[in-house]
Parts: C-alpha cells; sequence; structure tokens
C-alpha cells in the first residue's frame, strides 16, 4: 500500500482530515486536509515513511518545523500547527492555489524584465525575513516559488532549512538542487544567507533569459562548472534586459562569497534604485570575476582568431639552357604534375563556390526555414469567436484564455499578453503563445443566502464560497428560542444585494441565559407571605399540607431546599404547611368507637380527594403552583 493509500481519508489528532495528495519532496510527502476545527482546507507535511523510522530524518523534520515556526510573512507560506503525533511525524501549513514560478517560466520562456522584477522583489524581501531569524532556505529554485492568482509571490518548502546556530557543514549529502547551488554548496562548505543569494541569483537569470547559465550531462558536471566556470551574460541570450538589472544578477552570482551581495536588503535597495531609473548603470568591481583561472565558456569572436598567411618563396630556377637533358625531363613532369594539382584545385573551388551559392539561397531555406518576424495584432476588441476561427491567426498564434466579469460584452477580449504592435519572431516549428482576458460580461448581483437557523460556522463556509472577499464578523447573544450556535439574524438580511469586499454581520445564539438566584428562608411565614417571598426571588412552589398539633394551620413548618441556597431561576421550593391539628371523630354509641379511623382493606387503593375540599383523615395532599 502506497502513501496515498495509507492516510487518504485519514484523521489526524481527531482535527485534520487527508483528503488528497498533491506533492512529494525530498523527505515529506504533501496533501491536502481539511482542518475540522476551523473549518478550513490546509496543506499537511508528512514525513516520508521510509525515513521516519531514521532518528536523524526524524530530527531534521523537526528541526524544520521549528525553523518555519519561527517565520510569518506575506510571501512566505505561513505555517499553521507543529502537533507531534504518536506514529506521524508532520506540520500544517498555508494551502496555496497557483503554480510554481517553473510552471510560469515553461508555459512563457523569457519573462518580461518587470515581470522578473517584480517577482524578484518579493523573493527578496521572504528572504530578508528569514535570514533574520537566523533561517537559511538552502534550496531557493522556481520550484519552490509559489504565484497565487493575485500575482503575489509566496517562498515554499523549507525542507533542508535550517537554523544558522545549529547549522553543521554537510559534505556527505548533496543538499539543494543543482543547478541553482552556490559554489559552496558545490564544494560541501559552510553555507551562509549568501548563498541563498546565489541561488536567487541563478532564478533571476533563467527568468531573464529562459535559460539555465550552466548545463550538463550529470549533475555533479553541472556543479563543476558552478565552482570553475563562468556562464555567457543575460544580454548575450536577450539585448533587452536593461544593463543594470543584468548587473543586479550577475553579482547576485558572484562565485567568489566575498563580492556577493551581503544581503537580501542590499539586493532590494538596487531593485529599487533601478525600479526608479531602469536606465541605471551599476559599477560592480569583480563581477564574473575568473573561477581559480578558468576561462569564461564564451564563444570566441571570430575577429580575435589569428590568421597565419603561409610565407611563399619563390624557388630560385636554374636557366632552361643550363640543364641537363634528364634534369629537363624531370623539370617537364614536375611541371605537368603541378599543372594537373592546379586543374583538379580549381574544379573543387568551383564546386565549393557553387554549394555555397546554392546553399545562401536555395538550400538553406528549404533545409532549415528561417524565422519569420511578426507583429502581435490588437486582439483587444475583438470577438474571441471571430479570432480563434481566423485562418491567419491559426498560422501564428496559438491562444491560452482566461475568463474575466466586465461591463464589456461578454466573448470580447479585454487584455492581452504580449501587447499590440510589439515584433515577436514566429519560430519555424511551433506558434507564438497569446494570453487573452475574455470578458464574461456584467458580474451578477448576488444576494445574501438565508442563513437563518443553520450553523453559524456553515454560514461561514457558505459565506466564503460566495468568492465575494466578504469581511464576515460573527456576535454571539443569549436567545431562549433559538438553538445554540445557530444563526439568529443577519445584517444585510436574506434577499439584500452583496457587495465584494464588504462586510457581513452574523448574529447566533448562546442558548437561553442562566439566571441565578437565593432562596428565602419561608418557615414561619404564612402560607400568603411565603408565596410572595418566592415569587420575589422568581422561584415556583409547591404547597404540601399536614396536620400539626402544634403550628397554627396555613404557617409554613419547613421547606425543602437550604435557606441561602444559589439555585437557578424558576427552580421548584416545596413548603410544608400546616392544616392545623387533627379534629376528633365523635363515636357512635351504636358503634364500637375506633380511635384511629375507618378500618381500610390491605388491597384497597385510597380514592384521592375530591375538588370540594375533602381531606384524608390523616391530612390530604393539595398541590398547587405558580402563577
Amino acid at each position: 500500500m502506497d502513501m496515498t493509500d495509507k492516510y487518504v481519508g485519514r484523521m489526524l489528532d481527531n482535527r485534520y482530515e487527508i483528503i488528497e495528495k498533491i506533492g512529494t519532496g525530498g523527505m515529506a510527502v504533501v496533501y491536502k486536509a481539511r482542518c475540522h476545527r476551523l473549518n478550513r482546507l490546509v496543506a499537511v507535511k508528512i514525513l516520508k515513511e521510509e525515513l521516519a523510522g531514521d532518528a536523524e530524518f526524524r530530527r531534521r523534520f523537526r528541526s524544520e518545523s521549528q525553523a518555519v515556526a519561527m517565520l510569518s510573512h506575506p510571501n512566505i507560506v505561513a505555517v499553521y500547527d507543529v502537533p507531534h503525533s504518536g506514529d506521524v511525524e508532520y506540520i500544517v501549513m498555508e494551502l496555496i492555489e497557483g503554480i510554481t514560478l517553473k510552471q510560469y517560466i515553461s508555459r512563457k520562456g523569457v519573462l518580461n524584465w518587470k515581470e522578473a522584477l517584480h517577482f524578484t522583489t518579493q523573493v527578496c524581501k521572504a528572504l530578508s525575513h528569514a535570514h533574520s531569524r537566523g533561517i537559511i532556505h538552502r534550496d531557493i529554485k522556481p520550484h519552490n516559488i509559489m504565484i497565487v492568482k493575485d500575482g503575489s509571490v509566496k517562498v515554499a518548502d523549507f525542507g533542508i532549512a535550517r537554523l544558522q546556530s545549529t547549522q553543521n557543514t554537510l559534505t556527505q549529502e548533496a543538499l539543494g538542487s543543482v543547478h541553482y547551488i552556490s559554489p559552496e554548496q558545490a564544494k560541501g562548505g559552510q553555507v551562509d544567507a549568501r548563498s541563498d543569494l546565489y541561488s536567487l541569483g541563478v532564478v533571476m537569470y533563467e527568468m531573464l533569459t529562459s535559460h539555465l547559465p550552466f548545463e550538463g550531462d550529470s549533475a555533479v558536471s553541472v556543479a563543476i562548472q558552478h565552482i570553475s566556470a563562468i556562464p555567457l551574460m543575460p544580454r548575450d541570450i536577450n539585448p533587452d534586459i536593461p544593463r543594470g538589472l543584468e548587473a543586479i544578477t550577475m553579482r547576485a552570482m558572484e562565485p567568489d562569497i566575498n563580492l556577493r551581495y551581503a544581503s537580501a536588503d542590499e539586493i532590494l535597495h538596487d531593485l529599487e534604485e533601478f525600479r526608479k531609473n531602469p536606465s541605471i548603470e551599476f559599477n560592480y568591481s569583480g563581477v564574473l570575476s575568473t573561477r581559480n583561472g578558468a576561462e569564461p565558456t564564451r564563444a570566441v569572436p571570430s575577429t580575435t582568431i589569428a590568421r597565419v598567411e603561409p610565407t611563399l618563396q619563390k624557388p630560385v630556377r636554374t636557366p632552361r639552357n643550363e640543364l641537363t637533358k634528364e634534369e629537363y625531363i624531370k623539370s617537364n613532369r614536375r611541371a605537368s604534375r603541378t599543372a594537373g594539382l592546379i586543374g583538379i584545385f580549381s574544379i573543387v573551388a568551383f564546386l565549393v563556390f557553387v554549394f555555397i551559392f546554392m546553399w545562401k539561397y536555395f538550400l538553406s531555406d528549404m533545409l532549415f526555414p528561417k524565422d519569420e518576424t511578426v507583429t502581435i495584432p490588437k486582439f483587444i476588441g475583438q470577438m474571441y469567436d471571430s479570432i480563434s476561427r481566423n485562418p491567419e491567426y491559426a498560422k501564428y498564434y496559438t491562444f491560452i484564455t482566461t475568463e474575466e466579469y466586465s461591463e464589456d460584452e461578454a466573448g470580447t477580449v479585454i487584455a492581452q499578453n504580449p501587447q499590440p504592435d510589439r515584433t515577436r519572431v514566429v519560430p519555424a516549428t511551433g506558434l507564438i503563445e497569446i494570453e487573452l482576458t475574455i470578458s464574461k460580461g456584467d458580474e451578477p448581483n448576488l444576494t445574501m443566502p438565508n442563513l437563518i437557523n443553520i450553523d453559524y460556522r456553515e454560514a461561514q463556509v457558505q459565506l466564503a464560497n460566495l468568492n465575494l472577499n466578504l469581511n464576515v464578523k460573527t456576535e454571539a447573544v443569549f436567545n431562549k428560542d433559538v438553538t445554540k450556535d445557530f444563526v439568529i439574524s443577519t445584517i444585510p438580511a436574506p434577499g439584500e444585494p452583496l457587495i465584494k469586499g464588504g462586510i457581513v454581520y452574523v448574529t447566533y445564539s448562546l442558548g437561553p441565559e442562566i439566571k441565578m438566584t437565593e432562596v428565602p428562608d419561608c418557615e414561619g411565614l404564612t402560607l400568603t407571605a411565603a408565596i410572595l417571598r418566592l415569587e420575589g426571588y422568581k422561584l415556583k412552589y409547591e404547597v404540601v399540607r399536614e396536620h400539626s398539633p402544634t403550628v397554627a394551620k396555613d404557617v409554613v413548618i419547613s421547606q425543602d431546599l437550604v435557606p441561602g441556597t444559589q439555585v437557578e431561576e424558576d427552580t421548584l421550593v416545596v413548603l410544608m404547611v400546616s392544616d392545623g391539628p387533627v379534629e376528633p371523630i365523635d363515636p357512635d354509641p351504636e358503634e364500637p368507637y375506633i380511635p384511629v379511623g375507618p378500618t381500610v382493606p390491605e388491597t384497597a387503593t385510597p380514592e384521592p380527594p375530591e375538588s370540594s375540599g375533602s381531606r384524608w383523615p390523616f391530612g390530604a395532599v393539595l398541590p398547587q403552583y405558580a402563577r
């Protein structure tokens, strides 16, 4: 049974219900889960089963939990909970709905430098926050940078993050992804915050050029290049990159750690200066210093190739009239061979010339078609149906569409990327990718649903599902008529319109309010006075009468609750009230006198007293209740 079969559907700590697996990392598997206590979706990261038995891996996993729990920043994936369940090591994190920067680069190719600046600035802010708390990410790469739907960025997966104060040199482990590791990581040396800045520089390089600075057949060859090679300058690949942004990228990728940026705040400062003035140029001494004497891995310009022309010396010939017959014959033979070689060379040269001519004007275009340059048309304002059916567009473009509500007619293009009138090259074997935003028409007028008499937590879920970014405020009040935790009222009321981002007030019941009162002392009072006293204390009463030779009729003999006791209002108090002494019965002279009363058979059931007020021989019980 794999990890999915084992954990999906399982409830962790009676709180987190695992729904599905959404990713796998080096040490852990990430699941989508629901927190039943707060009724929200979360991400649960569980240590891999094959590593859970290893004490070192468990220690590192717990170290990660301690590290990320210290971080709280809008550009870092939040950690909600760091529980420690019996047989499962896991942490609970914010669930991000979006795509990775790697996926974004794969879809778009070269990013606009403004986009690259926007993403880099947010990652820098996240690293600045983490580094200020002594935490190094150690695995910065586009795969660990999430792009949220609103365009913001969140750095994820501090899977091998480690507290700087407890960091050790790990020469035995290949930490991070080899295409993004710093030279000191590749050497297995000491790692500090500047290693994250190098990895960020590689990410910037990839965003601006859609290429990695170093490629190789194996991880070892790539790691060696990080240590000893120099990449092509980004502008050699993409001349549209501003020089200032190129300089920031290459200083972040400086192989000499002492010449590299010292902190994320330094990069942020230069990024801000560049943002204010994109034409700025930075003078960084030592950027791209030669690594251990290695030569840059760049193509050598043809103008620098030395051309060596052979020096031809004219042979000194002996005059013909001075040659012997044998020498003359040999000379003629040499001349014939030379003439033949010259003829062959001339034929070869002619064939080469013909081939070059044919290649330049005919064969190259036939075998290797050249890229065609086109100008992006303005799609904004057109109907998408007509665009998608246009055969001319189909020759050059492929469309990726998203939909939004707008005032424009449904089906109309309201935005595009790239912008109109931009020149693009159509690959011979592909199409230009165009992102179009299509109007869905006017946004429907959403009204407040009827949430009365449902659990207020379910009401919050229903409001969240409206996707209106509502600010829901709840208030709890006592109410004896509405079940506890159920909604009493809402503002706006059911059926009234809702405003996106507006405030909704939900009032729900705490159940009836329990009020306490004190039991008064009613002993010795007349029944009327006792009833008035109990009613004044908001208590109910019941009267039990009995004969008493010592207490006057209608006077309270005793009560069942001790005076001074705190009880809930409307509690029943039983009063024992005197019915006076037993009245003697005159004996009939013709019948024998029975001092106790008439004989009642053992099996007989006494009849209850009638409403006219007849009493039992030994007293009657007459219940009375408060009005």
